[in-house]
């Protein structure tokens, strides 16, 4: 073909509408009910169409439209509205109006693969990108300094249909950034700004966007342009598409592109948040950064960098952790290493778990949380599995004392309540649910809503469910060229008064989407029951190199034709935020399987609660914290753990069906004189009551700066006043404690009387150690005591420090402590020592501790 000339074609509004671009180009608008009305307004058949895209909408309509619409009172009124609510949103009070004690210099970069903030904008695959979209909600909404760095995929993720067998087929449709609610970022001579990338082949230039999250703003790094080479256009060509060395590539510019790209945008973050491994290369960003322009040692750079880094592990499963061969890591890092003077081995050892393991890969997870002063896992039991997964990057270090917390995910609850739960709340909850969503007496009030009231509003949300899926089902058939008789069917599946489940995830194994179909025979008896109909709609994507994935849903694909059940088991293809959105304000019950512990949070289940639908789930991720705090939904099981999965997939289907049949069938159909299931009802309102206030990103968010942002901001300023003096003074430190800690010893331990203690009594203990070159101020020596188990191991130990006493004539020192015996039976203690210093981010930052 001939050289293409490109120019861009804008929308031309009246001036009296102009501010329509405004909010269009804000995603403030995918929360906000009033708004997402004013856009239906604009061309009600075409939003659909448009997949609820207001810049490609306006790109669309016609010129007459418009005009006619900015001489319309009524719509006028409406725009007038939103803008003003827009205004309002924007000019809320901010994070140091609320926390004055934050650094003024305050900022926090959030950094992530992939981002859901609407299905509009498709950079998202799942649960990890819709998580961090509600990040940046919910960091709006607290007004918190913060931004988020992604990448901008030309292909996104892929689209999902099924073939006449129910074989997942994949179609990548290209984004369009010129129809989509983003903008191109400018440089002071108003051109496209770009940076320059080193990889080994050549430069590549990456554009910038920015898409606007409220009050957040989100850059985007693109290399699929003109300027680069074919080669280097596919970098952003994809979401998780290609091979290892793709995958490199994408995390070189997310990380490393991504702290150029704040460089190039005058951005100084305090904080930088790693959510996931995939951001973690913007350490070694940040420490040749460092080494050059400030002429400090490798050491101090990455005790600086680490100072100010955070990182959020996803991922329970050691496959989902991007590991890379060492081959690939010197291909690409053999001219950062003789930039800065350091040898392959040594940056390899970064990426492992056990440095002395040539033959170990570099894991980006590792790399995270070594050059982190703090890491977290998402919910209670997935802390406890990271834990035990990184467990050999703090060797000798107890599990339970692995510095990996929690923190529980939460969803940004205005972005999937339905217009009329909303509304609901709003009378009912008043404002506090929008400005205090982690207030339980807020959603404590939710008792005096009318049971009549809630009820009638999810049957109208189920209704559209049905709508929806009827219609989304018929247009599946006809892609698949069935007939017309086949396709008229689909306009009469389900049932608008029947019990409706919802099953929608990502379609890995470990997720055991056909648990349900285990007993097809005690299924099909429960669906085709006429008096007390159940009716399942399922839908999720398997990877399109996740062969097994696909068969599951093959298997319910094959599941659904079945004449006896076709109408009341439907699969939805392309599962995406805008089919989530109707499931989960629409179903009665959400259904969870995962196989325990391997479902890292969940939080889909969230969004259906925080809408009334009550949780059957295997109590795994989140549902392990919300199950106890009240009648909010049924567990399956109480989180046994199988060693034959076989045994458990027959033990645990057994367990759901017994649910279903015993408990929540009857409870459903459980109607009074008014045909209103006053039992159901009340577990409506107790899981809304007791899961909204605690599974939201605003809590969330606020626990993020709370216990991270905030003091790494305030240890990153103490640790860089007077020319960073406190950093060298550290490394100094750790250095001579690394070359003094193999001359560290426990010379004895006594204690008197360790028979036949009672409760409450004192145990003294002594031990002497020799510490080489080292003082007592550089070491903590503690008592580490608690049951003991079968295995002569103290499982879950205590610590009590013990003080110095002085050292004796032979150079050791003494030590002595206490036990307090606060239980009964059999009982151990042990003594430990481990390096010590103020400026320590955590106690076992320096993987260093001997035992006696």
């Amino acid at each position: 073909m001939a050289q293409v000339t490109k120019f861009t074609v804008l929308p031309r509004l009246p001036e009296r509408i102009a501010h329509l671009e405004t909010i269009a180009k804000n995603a403030w608008w995918c929360w906000d009910p009033e708004a997402v009305q004013l856009f239906i307004r604009i061309d009600r058949d075409r939003w659909p169409e448009v997949e609820q895209n207001p810049v490609q909408l306006l790109g669309e309509v016609s010129q007459m439209r418009l005009e006619e619409l900015s001489k319309d009172s009524s719509f006028l009124a409406h725009l007038d509205r939103v803008m003003e609510r827009l205004e309002d949103y924007l000019g809320g009070a901010h994070w140091h109006e609320k926390n004055p004690d934050t650094p003024k210099e305050f900022c926090v970069a959030y950094m992530s693969a992939e981002f859901g903030i609407h299905e509009s904008i498709k950079i998202y695959s799942g649960g990890l990108g819709i998580l961090a979209g509600d990040h940046l909600k919910a960091a709006s909404d607290l007004g918190l300094p913060l931004i988020g760095i992604g990448l901008l995929y030309r292909g996104g993720y892929f689209r999902q249909y099924l073939n006449a067998d129910g074989w997942q087929q994949e179609t990548y449709p290209q984004n369009d950034f010129h129809n989509m609610p983003i903008t191109r970022m400018l440089d002071k001579a108003g051109k496209a700004l770009f940076i320059e990338l080193p990889y080994p082949e050549r430069m590549v230039k990456v554009a910038l966007w920015k898409c606007q999250v409220g009050r957040v703003p989100l850059y985007l790094l693109d290399c699929d342009h003109d300027e680069n080479h074919p080669d280097d256009r596919a970098i952003t060509a994809q979401l998780y598409g290609g091979d290892r060395n793709t995958r490199v590539r994408q995390e070189i510019l997310l990380g490393m592109g991504g702290v150029q790209a704040m460089h190039a945008l005058n951005i100084s973050p305090t904080t930088y948040h790693m959510n996931e491994g995939h951001a973690a290369f913007m350490t070694l960003q940040r420490i040749k950064d460092l080494v050059k322009a400030e002429g400090l040692t490798i050491e101090e750079a990455m005790e600086t960098v680490k100072a100010a880094s955070f990182f959020t592990t996803h991922t329970p499963v050691p496959a989902g952790n991007d590991m890379f061969e060492p081959a690939l890591i010197e291909h690409y890092f053999k001219n950062y290493c003789a930039e800065l003077g350091i040898s392959l081995d040594r940056l390899m050892a970064l990426g492992r778990q056990n440095p002395a393991d040539l033959r170990e890969p570099f894991c980006m997870t590792v790399l995270a949380l070594k050059l982190s002063a703090g890491a977290n896992g998402v919910s209670k039991l997935h802390g406890q599995v990271a834990r035990n997964m990184w467990s050999r990057t703090w060797k000798d270090v107890p599990e339970n004392e692995v510095p990996i917390t929690s923190i529980t995910n939460g969803i940004h609850t205005q972005t999937f309540i339905s217009a009329e739960m909303a509304d609901l709340y709003d009378r009912y909850l008043g404002p506090g649910w929008i400005e205090s969503p982690d207030d339980p007496a807020v959603w404590g009030r939710i008792e005096t809503v009318p049971d009549t009231e809630l009820w009638r509003t999810h049957e109208r949300r189920r209704e559209r469910l049905v709508s929806f899926s009827r219609g989304r089902l018929y247009q599946q058939y006809e892609k698949r060229g069935a007939s017309v008789a086949e396709r008229n069917i689909c306009l009469e599946v389900l049932n608008p008064e029947a019990l409706t489940i919802g099953f929608a995830r990502r379609f890995a194994t470990y997720k055991r989407a056909t648990l349900l179909l285990l007993d097809k025979p005690r299924l099909k008896a429960m669906i085709m029951n006429s008096e007390r109909p159940i009716q399942f709609i399922i839908a999720g994507k398997a990877h399109p190199q996740d062969t097994a994935g696909k068969e599951l849903i093959r298997a319910l694909f094959h599941f659904a034709r079945d004449p006896d059940v076709r109408n009341s088991f439907i699969f939805l293809e392309n599962y995406d935020i805008n089919v989530a959105r109707f499931m989960v304000q629409g179903v009665d019950c959400w259904l969870n399987t995962p196989r325990r512990p391997m479902e890292a949070s969940g939080t889909s289940g969230m969004k259906a609660a925080a809408n009334g639908a009550l949780n059957i789930s295997i109590p795994d991720g989140w549902w392990c914290e919300a199950e106890n705090l009240g009648p909010n939904g049924w567990s399956i099981g109480a989180g046994e753990m199988y060693d034959n999965t076989e045994e458990q997939d027959r033990v645990e289907s057994e367990a759901l069906y017994d649910i279903l049949e015993q408990e929540v069938i009857p409870l459903f159909y459980e109607r009074g004189r008014d045909g209103i299931p006053r039992g159901w009802i009340a577990r409506m309102k107790s899981a809304i009551g007791t899961i909204g206030p605690v599974f939201n990103t605003y809590r969330m968010v606020q626990e993020y700066a709370d216990r991270c942002y905030v003091p790494c901001a305030k240890r990153r300023a103490a640790l860089r006043a007077k020319s960073r003096a406190r950093v060298k003074a550290l490394c100094q430190w750790k250095h001579k404690v690394r070359e003094a800690w193999p001359q560290v010893s426990i010379a004895g331990v006594h204690a008197d009387h360790t028979q036949g203690l009672p409760v409450g009594a004192a145990l003294n203990v002594e031990a002497s150690l020799h510490l080489g070159p080292l003082s007592p101020e550089d070491v903590t020596v503690e008592i580490y005591y608690g049951h003991v188990d079968a295995l002569d191991q103290i499982p879950l130990g205590k610590t009590v420090e013990m003080k110095s006493m002085r050292q004796t004539d032979g150079g050791t020192q003494r030590y002595e402590g206490c036990i307090h015996c606060e239980h009964t039976g059999q009982q151990g203690f042990t003594i430990r020592v481990i390096p010590s210093h103020a400026d320590l981010a955590q106690k076992h930052e320096m993987a260093l501790i001997h035992w006696a």
